[in-house]
């Protein structure tokens, strides 16, 4: 059994919705579990409407009728048919969403955030499996809530990992072994990346980028032979073609590396997508569904180290420094307060040093987040920050890379390890 994940740029309009069928009819003998994000950029658009809901904006009906024109003009062009089912069945979804943002907010933001942005997926995926069916590719369409279980932690719930194998195990699932190898007419089952649920039956998702975390789950429930990622690209690239004219492709990465890379900002996976895969050996293939015939890369427990040095590159970072009022100095006890509160809203960490005196980090600029936290610490630290920041990382730098990144750049903050460099520099446009 194979996992495949198709994410929103592989299922953004008409054609690249029918491409996700030409794909899988390729695979006419294999059982495969399909994995779909929201469309395009649905994800995004799903975020500002929960935005204007939450804090009382005043274009939250333009903004839902912006995302219902998006997904029902792919509906018309996939099925000319307005009798077709698919009709109701996304009618109905968004029903769902209507009801969500009804009234006030009766719950905290991630709570809300949850239900409402989780919605892109449930379409998405009905969609899809609309599609397949239509190119007469039998699957089954499967609610990912039913079997992926997590804690209450909205907005990156943590997964059950005893429940979540113990619904995957049921004889009555559709994603049971024994059900796929008996399913003459389901040997594909289309489900949704990102979201799972709650034993109050909450909907929950699993972080930004989820659904490649969601393939993983699948794969070692299941003890899956691969997962794919289907992206625009390759394969993974020693740069993103945004920041760098000329990029090299990567053959193979270690687990290790790509979860160095994830971690450290690379969107090409996830970075709780690696874990699992290797816990059981599962290799993970990025390719092209533009050239889907081409090997892309495969990360797997290869030994090597990579051969080319790798470059991730975070734009729209704040350099913060924090720092007793009385300039005592920097202990344990101060910077377990100051984790505690990073942790209780959900803010990562991207790079931090210590002094004798003060602990200074690199952040994403969250304007929702961002100046609550910032406020808090200041009851108890000194606290100042620079803004329009950059932060690159660099996996097997030499000094070479370091002034090829860094030029016409003022470095702020500089950490170095045996293989990686990581730089929070000022653009010369903001010196």
């Amino acid at each position: 059994m194979k996992v495949f994940k198709f994410g929103g740029a592989s299922v953004k309009d008409a054609e690249a919705v029918k491409n996700v069928a030409t794909i899988l009819k390729q695979y006419p003998d294999e059982r495969i579990i399909v994995v779909v994000s929201a469309m395009g950029k649905t994800t995004n658009a799903l975020e500002q409407l929960t935005n204007a809901f939450f804090y009382h904006n005043k274009n939250v009906e333009t903004l839902l009728n912006e995302i219902k024109k998006y997904h029902f003009d792919i509906i018309e062009q996939l099925f000319p048919d307005k009798n077709h089912p698919i009709y109701n069945d996304v009618n109905n979804a968004f029903i769902e969403l209507d009801w969500a943002i009804e009234g006030e907010p009766t719950h905290s933001y991630d709570h809300e955030y949850d239900q409402i942005v989780s919605i892109g997926e449930l379409i998405s995926t009905k969609i899809v499996s609309a599609c397949l069916s239509e190119a007469g590719i039998a699957n089954k369409w499967q609610d990912a809530r039913d079997f992926i279980q997590t804690d209450n932690t909205h907005r990156e719930g943590k997964i059950n990992w005893e429940l979540t194998q113990q619904l995957v195990n049921h004889s009555t699932s559709p994603l049971s072994p024994l059900h796929m190898e008996r399913g003459k007419m389901e040997k594909i089952i289309v489900t949704q990346g990102f979201i799972g649920g709650t034993s109050e039956n909450f909907t929950t998702t699993l972080g930004r980028e989820g659904s490649d975390y969601t393939a993983a789950i699948i794969a070692y429930t299941m003890n899956a032979e691969s997962v794919t990622i289907w992206k625009d690209v390759p394969g993974v690239l020693n740069a993103d073609p945004k920041w760098f004219e000329k990029t090299q492709k990567l053959e193979q990465i270690s687990y290790q590396d790509a979860i160095e890379l994830a971690y450290y900002g690379a969107t090409v996976i996830h970075p709780k997508t690696i874990k699992p895969l290797q816990n059981k050996k599962i290799p993970l293939y990025v390719k092209s569904f533009i050239n889907p015939e081409e090997a892309g890369t495969v990360i797997n427990d290869v030994q090597s180290s990579l051969p080319v040095p790798c470059f991730i590159f975070k734009i729209n970072q704040v350099l913060a420094s924090i720092s007793p009022k009385d300039f005592s100095f920097i202990v344990e006890e101060n910077l377990s307060d100051i984790f505690k509160l990073f942790a209780e809203r959900h803010i990562k960490i991207n790079m931090m040093q210590n002094s004798a005196i003060s602990f200074s980090l690199c952040i994403d600029n969250d304007p929702y987040k961002l100046p609550e936290l910032i406020k808090t610490l200041q009851k108890d630290y000194r606290v100042l920050y620079n803004e329009q920041l950059e932060l690159i990382t660099i996996r097997y730098y030499d000094q070479a890379t370091i002034d090829r990144v860094t030029a016409n750049k003022k470095i702020l903050l500089e950490v170095k390890s045996r293989y990686t460099a990581q730089m929070v520099v000022k653009p010369a446009s903001f010196m």
